[in-house]
């Protein structure tokens, strides 16, 4: 009986050890820049605060794009940019829907150098979280 305890304590604590070990795999999900950018970018940047190893992927389809683009500010007036390229020099990863793109007779040049593309935004979120990724929406 000793040894079947001993081994399940051994067993459990490897898979503890294992999940501690384990680096957070994240994506954020923005469809309403308005409503969610700003809170998403926050969110984003407490996780590397705690956590400055997790990997972060933020999708941004529809109407969440246009946090992205060139000029774009929040209700305070405060640019965008800065904040997102601040976490992208964190490692955080920023994708913009190109059905989005399409739909919205929008033009790769009008988003800042810190985005890039994925063809459709919820298939990307979808292929992430078979991977095992986090989803999180602000």
């Amino acid at each position: 009986m000793k040894s079947v305890r001993a081994a399940v304590l051994a067993l459990a604590l490897t898979t503890l050890a294992s999940l501690a070990a384990a680096q957070d795999k994240v994506v954020y999900h923005i469809n309403d820049a308005a409503g969610q950018a700003l809170a998403g970018l926050r969110n984003v940047r407490n996780h590397l605060d705690t956590d400055p190893s997790a990997q972060i992927t933020v999708v941004a389809h529809a109407n969440g794009v246009d946090f992205l683009m060139e000029g774009a500010k929040d209700r305070n007036d405060v640019q965008y940019e800065p904040l997102v390229a601040g976490l992208k020099n964190r490692g955080v990863k920023f994708e913009i829907c190109e059905i989005t793109l399409k739909n919205r007779n929008l033009k790769k040049e009008q988003f800042i150098q810190e985005a890039d593309f994925t063809p459709s935004g919820v298939v990307r979120i979808t292929k992430l979280q078979m991977q095992g990724w986090a989803y999180l929406k602000p």
